[in-house]
């Protein structure tokens, strides 16, 4: 899920699918680039083609050489942190990751893309409440009627539900008040995956703690079953790794991701983004 708007009169990064990304195209696109080093538009395009592609090393090289040819681009430098998050076989947030992050802050302390990441940094250090105090004022700033607002307030309800952080009345108050960039719908971990529905709240707030968790146990050995008999439903790959992650179980959610990949290789950066965003590591 990524985002690729500045406030700056700079144009943005392409949006993934909205450039060519063949073989044969991105080797035009790198041509051009070569051609015409200066121009970090090119440099910026090119990490993006190589982003959507999986080629995560090749768009770090694209994009640092985009900033050395436009240091003051704030998109450039939040897309080379994400490249370098995607880009690590572990560590779910390279240090030279969250550098780029806080670079592109300096020069816009509103790209939001950033600001989602930095918060994620905060959360993965333990940070708990300071990173669902910066997704809070993230959300503030949402534009109205923004795609990902939804998916931005479930993050956040899942990382307070998580460490038993109550935000219920901050979320229920807070509404979008400034036309800000917005991130495109793959930035925030789990876009467009529905949550459970209102029944299985109500169920599930009649029961003892144990029975809550063999509740959400038996949930997910559903799901797990749905995506055998349907492994190319991207979504519930998301869902899986969200669920395993809520409930603590860090491997399994490797492990969910090691597959989604596995049974939707094409698909690669999406999952890798989707999983970075939620701090799970790869295997």
């Amino acid at each position: 899920m990524r985002q690729k708007s500045t406030e700056s009169a700079a144009p943005p990064i392409a949006k993934a699918g909205s450039i060519p990304t063949q073989g044969n195209d991105i080797e035009l696109l790198q041509a051009r680039a070569q051609a015409s080093p200066g121009d970090a538009n090119n440099w910026a395009t090119l990490g993006d083609a190589l982003f959507a592609k999986g080629r995560f090393d090749e768009a770090i090289v694209a994009l640092e050489k985009g900033s050395v040819a436009a240091p003051d681009r704030a998109d450039i430098w939040s897309a080379l942190g994400e490249a370098r998050v995607m880009a690590s076989p572990r560590d779910p947030m390279p240090s030279a990751a969250l550098t780029a992050f806080r670079k592109a802050l300096t020069i816009d302390p509103k790209d939001p893309r950033s600001r989602y990441f930095t918060a994620v940094a905060r959360d993965l250090r333990g940070e708990h409440q300071g990173a669902i105090d910066d997704w809070l004022a993230l959300l503030k700033d949402t534009p109205p009627g923004a795609t990902w607002e939804n998916d931005l307030r479930r993050t956040i309800t899942q990382v307070a539900k998580i460490n038993k952080i109550d935000v219920t009345e901050k979320l229920a108050a807070l509404a979008p008040t400034s036309n800000h960039p917005a991130m495109p719908s793959g930035l925030i971990g789990g876009a467009a995956i529905p949550g459970p529905s209102a029944e299985q709240i109500r169920a599930a707030a009649a029961l003892t703690p144990s029975q809550q968790d063999s509740m959400a146990q038996q949930m997910v050995s559903q799901l797990e079953g749905k995506l055998r008999a349907n492994p190319g439903n991207l979504d519930g790959w998301v869902m899986l790794m969200r669920s395993r992650k809520t409930l603590g179980e860090e491997a399994k959610a490797s492990r969910a991701l090691a597959d989604a990949i596995a049974a939707n290789p094409a698909a690669a950066a999406r999952l890798q983004s989707e999983a970075a965003a939620l701090g799970i590591a790869k295997l």
